[in-house]
């Protein structure tokens, strides 16, 4: 399948406007930029009923900010496998989420 620049920009804001607000009603606790950009590239990847009951999750809502980005890493597997495509898309989304603003 080829798309154009154009496609691709109209595809990722419609995403980004199914997962924003699934977003925003699970997670009670202030986010910089990089920690939402770290929630939505998560939450469109995994889901947000994947979000919704995760520890990453709980620990956010609690305040605690260090031990949920210590979350992201354990979400690398599929059908039980751990897979390196998402081992390192975790530690790519643990490394947004602690970034500074």
């Amino acid at each position: 399948m080829t798309i154009t620049n154009e496609q691709a920009e109209r595809m990722l804001v419609n995403d980004i406007g199914r997962f924003e607000p699934e977003i925003e009603r699970l997670v009670k606790v202030p986010l910089n930029h990089a920690q939402w950009d770290a929630l939505m590239s998560f939450t469109y990847n995994l889901g947000a009923a994947n979000l919704s009951s995760s520890t990453l999750l709980k620990l956010l809502n609690a305040g605690d900010y260090a031990s949920a980005a210590e979350q992201f890493p354990r979400w690398n597997k599929a059908g039980g496998q751990v897979l390196a495509g998402l081992t390192k898309r975790r530690l790519a989304e643990r490394a947004m989420f602690l970034e500074a603003v």
